[in-house]
Formats: structure tokens, C-alpha cells, sequence
């Protein structure tokens, strides 16, 4: 059966944003995207999209690996609400409309602009075979990306912030050399989330490449085993010494997962070493466990073949609001047929 493409409804901003495929989510993508992107979907005409072209940039995986990511990493989407018939799933990779936009907008686009950006200089300083036009060029097609789809916001941790201010100058270039008096962009907005960082079980950043995540569909017990093991105040040697929250890598996750009397007891407990580390460790486990939960059971209930579907739907759905932008930017520029 197939799915019905989502309902547009004109009034209601619209949002765009996109994830690049690793694979599996954890609870740090979660926090910091997917939990924005359900609210938003209620009460926004949204976008979301597989970035699987921005995956090459910085990788290089093999067709297979990819493609697994690519269903792996949406499975969790719908697990963790995001409904299909109330918003638009799209591959990116599907639609070369994203590679002619990226293509207009780089000539008008001083290079200098992306090669400012602090995560290209960082990033090839550390691996030198990352310097290829394809990922100086990312903040550009990401640019691309956006303003294809003309969105009011563009829901973005902190760390992204920075791309979206470069698609608003890109836009604000394109209206001033080909649209001054009809400005075919409007300049997009960042929707910060709520929680910008979600520690990992090392109390770094949570991140797959680290090591240190907890996946949104671990199973109760390897989720348990990963806590009990995370380290705790360094200055807490024995279980009568008293701690302190502020060192315990522990504590960030208690403060998003933990109720204001959990908080409380914990840090009591801690202080004055009422407690051991265990027992801090325990309600955040049987936290996260009941999050946890209700995603496993909606993802074993997804058809993958229903899931490739619902993804050449919204392709279609996206590439009918793709073209009618190029339509746009080929005539400002004198393109037009």
C-alpha cells in the first residue's frame, strides 16, 4: 500500500534540514535534531532530507555501506516520531536540481567565503587529503540545499549556525546581482535546539566516531552495561568520599534525562557520600531505557520496503518545490528558454 504525499499546507512556514548518513543514530542526534524536527513537524510545511552527497565529502564509502546507513539512519526518523504524512522525506542524491542550484550560485559566490569557514581550515589541517573542491564547496551546496526549498527556518544545532549565515549572504548576493528589484531568496533563519550538546559516556561531545555513544536503539541491558561503566569524580576514590555533580561526566546526562527531585537526591547523596556511584547511575538508566523503548518498537514495525516508498514519494513531493525555484534563478539570470 502506498503512502499519500503529505498535505501542503500554504500557511505555515515552511523549514528545510538534513542529516548526513552514518548509519544508527544515538541519543546526541536525537537531543540535538530529531526531537526539534518532531515538534516542528506540527507546525511547519517541513523538509527533511538524506545528505548522502555531503557524506562523500568527507568519506569515502563503498555503494552498499551507504545505502545501509542511508535506511538505517531514516528507520530511526520514523522511530522517533517523525511522520511521513506530515512532513517531506527526501534523498538528496535523488535530485539533481540540489547539483544545478550548487553549480548557479558558485558563480556568483566569492571562494573566499568558503574557505574562511573554521570546520574547513581544522578539518584539512588535521587530514590534508580533505582539501578537494567538493568539500570546500560544502557550506555552498548545503547553501544550495536551503535556498532551493526557500524556507523561513533551518532547525540547526550551534555547531551549523555558521552555514546557515553563509546561505543568507548567498542569497543576499544572488537578489543583488540578478534580482535586485524581485528578490527570488528570502534569507532563512536558524532554529537553534534546546539541548546543543549532549555528552558521550567519556563525557565528550556523544559521537559515533569516539566511541562514547549510546544508540537510540541499544537494547536495555547494553544500555545499562554502557552507563555502569562511564567514569565518575575522579575525587571520589572510595564510596565514603564525598563528590561533587560539577566533575562527574555523569551529571550533564541526569540534568537532560533526570526530574528536578532525582537531581536533587542525586546530588545530596553524592555530597555526602549517602550514596555510591551505582545508585546515582540507576534512575538515569531506567531513564533513557523508557525513552529508548517506544523507538525499538516502531522500528521493528517498519516495512523496509514501505520505507524505500516513502522516500521516492517525498523525493517527488521535493522536486516539484526544486523546480519551480530553478525556474526562478534561470530566468533572473537569463536562462530562461
Amino acid at each position: 500500500m502506498s503512502t499519500p504525499l503529505p498535505t501542503v499546507k500554504p500557511s505555515r512556514p515552511r523549514l528545510l534540514s538534513g542529516m548526513r548518513p552514518t548509519g544508527a543514530l544515538h541519543l546526541g542526534h536525537y537531543h540535538g535534531a530529531l526531537k526539534n524536527w518532531v515538534r516542528l513537524q506540527d507546525s511547519h510545511d517541513a523538509f527533511f532530507f538524506v545528505a548522502d552527497w555531503h557524506a562523500l565529502t568527507t568519506q569515502r564509502p563503498s555503494g552498499e555501506t551507504l545505502a545501509r546507513h542511508t535506511y538505517d539512519m531514516v528507520t530511526d526518523w520514523l522511530a522517533a516520531g517523525i511522520d511521513p504524512e506530515r512532513c517531506t522525506l527526501f534523498l538528496q542524491s535523488r535530485m539533481p536540481e540540489h547539483a544545478e542550484l550548487f553549480m548557479l550560485l558558485s558563480m556568483c559566490t566569492p571562494s573566499s567565503w568558503l574557505a574562511r569557514m573554521p570546520s574547513y581550515k581544522d578539518q584539512v589541517a588535521a587530514d590534508p587529503e580533505l582539501a578537494t573542491y567538493g568539500f570546500l564547496g560544502y557550506p555552498l551546496l548545503q547553501a544550495a540545499d536551503i535556498l532551493l526549498y526557500k524556507p523561513a527556518g533551518v532547525p540547526v544545532g550551534e555547531d551549523q549556525a555558521a552555514h546557515v549565515e553563509v546561505t543568507r549572504e548567498v542569497a543576499r548576493r544572488f537578489n543583488r546581482l540578478y534580482a535586485p528589484e524581485a528578490p527570488v531568496f528570502a534569507e532563512p533563519q536558524a532554529l537553534l535546539t534546546e539541548t546543543a550538546r549532549v555528552p558521550g559516556l567519556d563525557g565528550q561531545k556523544m559521537s559515533k566516531s569516539l566511541g562514547n555513544a549510546i544508540a537510540m536503539r541499544d537494547e536495555p541491558e547494553v544500555t545499562a552495561a554502557k552507563i555502569r561503566t562511564m567514569p565518575t569524580d575522579p575525587q571520589r576514590v572510595r564510596l565514603g568520599d564525598p563528590g561533587d555533580p560539577a566533575r562527574c561526566p555523569v551529571w550533564p546526562l541526569h540534568q537532560i534525562y533526570s526530574d528536578d527531585a532525582t537531581r536533587a537526591a542525586c546530588e545530596t547523596g553524592c555530597r555526602s557520600a549517602g550514596i555510591g556511584c551505582l545508585d546515582c547511575k540507576q534512575p538515569l538508566i531506567e531513564a533513557i531505557q523508557r525513552e529508548q523503548a517506544p523507538w525499538r518498537e516502531r522500528a521493528a514495525a517498519i516495512d523496509p520496503q514501505q520505507l524505500r516508498w516513502t522516500l521516492e514519494l517525498g523525493t517527488e513531493r521535493a522536486r516539484a518545490v526544486a523546480r519551480k525555484t530553478l525556474r526562478e534563478v534561470r530566468g533572473a539570470m537569463g536562462l530562461a528558454a
